[in-house]
């Protein structure tokens, strides 16, 4: 009878922990998947979301490099209109050095091609010595060149596929048109960059046509028909199978059939567009690694609980060291996954440090658009002068008129030296060092500003001292500084009713040049030197000014600060040493 009882209590024990167990286990199961069908959600949404962004981040920096070679060409054209050179070529007829000088300018500057055309549209001079002699009448660059002032941007059809970029620009004389300038713009090179890339990159007009694709067989149709043709790359063709079951929002496009995420942004330039293909692929590889670690985690969590709640019962040891073996077998396919999912992130590290690199590189292509910004006050300086020569050739006054073409010529030579040291801007100068009187400079310098300064009724006063205040520089860059500074200052009184600007030179430890005016002041000083930072209205200025100023004094040894005025305005120093005391410190 007491068998009987002590069997019955042990059957319901063993009952007990039977159910207890499998109560357990089911609550576990829930558990585990509700956490992984949680986790499988909000890391899609969020790994998606992270491959966007990149996406968004990538596409922003070829439009960059994009904007900033159509920008570096765009100023050619001008330059070379204005050359006298190749005025003087045209007028006479006679082109025996042409092309010679067009190779040296695209050497110096490169741009893809340069064409010169004469009035019929005759090639006289081509950096492609095979295009010399050839008819470019009936071209859109050509003919839309004549009817223009401004420099023109032409997209012309090849006959092998794809299309040539180049700006245009008429020369004249007088009213009366000498020849046409073009230049081409090598967009291709990009296209080529783009081939080794995962992703598909279009870039369309304003209407919609394919110009660049990393498709060859995409270029010239619309957008809508070349995603549906065939031939999407292997990127394409490697997308997630089935992204919709992963992601919560459905795919932006389809490529072949299968889906992709679309990234779109508007380059500032005709209306043109550039969008981007990207494969979820690395979607799936992230979120099942993660899955991977929690299904594991809650393999261990089961394991643990039926040990505990079976080692009780003997009858059930030999089933927890099979259990336990199981589980060495999971940790070591655990180990193995965490392996592999680092080597994954090790990846992902080196393709963000090649980014990175490549945002760099794209940062010297911004250096061009300031090739423009420097050549702005010479350019203007030579329209004034051609204006007042123009006024006495008309009452015959020849000589004087030479003065003004003369100051012409020393404009041009000052371009050519503003170019070359932009070209430099990048690594540390020194070699044209020598001693400089920084009175003779910002003499200089405010002989360039004096169309400017003519302009607008400004009061400039100079506090000059009597001695030489010799510093070891080069003097076109230091006088581009006092430049810029000027032309900051003349910028900030535009808007007040009696304008002064007050230039004070003064010798102590430094040489000290401040420059202050009686504007408004700056609002963000710890941003007023940095790039392409300026509360100019857009088209009056990039921002580069004073950023290139800060650079230059920075190689020259010194040091351009800014601060408010008290009584009002903005007050900039610049400090060099003297060249004496630069003797002294190196005895």
């Amino acid at each position: 009878m007491q068998d009987t009882q002590d069997h019955s209590v042990t059957g319901e024990g063993a009952a007990t922990v039977s159910w207890r167990m499998r109560l357990a286990v089911v609550l576990l199961l829930l558990i585990a998947a509700g956490t992984v069908l949680t986790t499988n959600r909000w890391l899609s949404e969020r790994f998606t979301e992270t491959t966007r962004n990149r996406a968004e981040l990538r596409i922003a920096l070829y439009s960059g490099n994009i904007m900033s070679e159509m920008q570096r060409t765009s100023v050619v054209p001008l330059l070379l209109a204005a050359d006298p050179a190749i005025r003087d070529a045209l007028l006479r007829g006679a082109f025996p050095d042409t092309t010679l000088r067009l190779m040296q300018v695209q050497e110096e500057i490169g741009v893809a091609a340069i064409m010169l055309l004469d009035r019929d549209g005759r090639t006289v001079g081509a950096t492609n010595r095979n295009l010399l002699g050839s008819i470019h009448r009936d071209r859109s660059y050509f003919f839309e060149a004549q009817r223009s002032s401004e420099t023109i941007f032409a997209t012309v059809p090849r006959e092998g596929g794809g299309f040539d970029f180049s700006y245009s620009r008429a020369i004249t004389s007088e009213g009366r048109l000498l020849g046409v300038i073009v230049v081409g713009v090598d967009l291709m090179k990009h296209e080529r960059a783009w081939a080794g890339l995962q992703d598909d990159v279009v870039v369309s007009d304003s209407e919609g046509t394919v110009l660049l694709a990393t498709q060859p067989a995409w270029r010239g149709k619309p957008v809508d028909q070349a995603l549906t043709s065939a031939g999407a790359s292997s990127a394409i063709g490697r997308a997630l199978r089935g992204a919709t079951d992963w992601a919560q929002n459905p795919p932006d496009a389809y490529l072949s059939g299968e889906a992709v995420l679309r990234s779109e942004s508007r380059l500032p330039f005709r209306g043109w567009k550039m969008i981007t293909f990207t494969a979820y692929d690395s979607v799936r590889e992230r979120v099942n690694g993660v899955i991977a670690l929690e299904i594991m985690g809650f393999a261990i969590l089961a394991a643990v609980t039926f040990y505990m709640m079976s080692r009780r019962a003997w009858s059930q040891s030999q089933s927890f060291r099979r259990e336990s073996a199981e589980l060495r077998l999971l940790n070591a396919r655990l180990q193995r996954e965490i392996a592999e999912r680092e080597k994954v992130q090790k990846n992902l590290e080196v393709a963000e440090l090649t980014l990175a690199q490549s945002s760099k590189l794209a940062a010297l292509g911004e250096m061009s658009a300031a090739v423009s910004h420097e050549l702005n006050q010479p350019l203007a300086a030579m329209k004034t002068y051609l204006a007042g020569a123009r006024l006495l050739l008309q009452r015959k006054r020849p000589e004087e008129a030479l003065s003004s073409f003369q100051r012409i010529d020393d404009l041009i030579e000052r371009m050519g030296a503003i170019t070359r040291q932009l070209k430099s801007y990048a690594r540390k100068g020194g070699e044209a060092f020598e001693p400089v009187d920084l009175r003779n400079c910002l003499s200089s310098a405010l002989s360039m500003m004096e169309p400017q300064l003519k302009a607008r009724v400004v009061r400039i006063t100079r506090t000059l001292p009597r001695q030489p205040v010799m510093v070891m520089a080069d003097r076109i860059r230091l006088e581009q500084v006092i430049i810029n500074l000027l032309r900051n200052a003349l910028d900030a009184t535009k808007d007040v009713a009696q304008p002064q600007i007050d230039l004070l030179l003064t010798v102590g430890e430094t040489a000290t040049l401040a420059v202050r005016d009686n504007g408004h002041g700056i609002r963000e000083l710890e941003n007023v030197f940095e790039p392409f930072y300026t509360t100019k209205k857009p088209g009056e200025g990039v921002g580069l000014g004073l950023a290139i100023s800060s650079g230059i004094v920075t190689d020259l040894g010194g040091r351009l600060t800014a601060h408010n005025a008290e009584g009002g305005g903005a007050v900039f120093e610049m400090q060099l040493p003297i060249l004496g005391r630069e003797a002294e410190a190196a005895e």
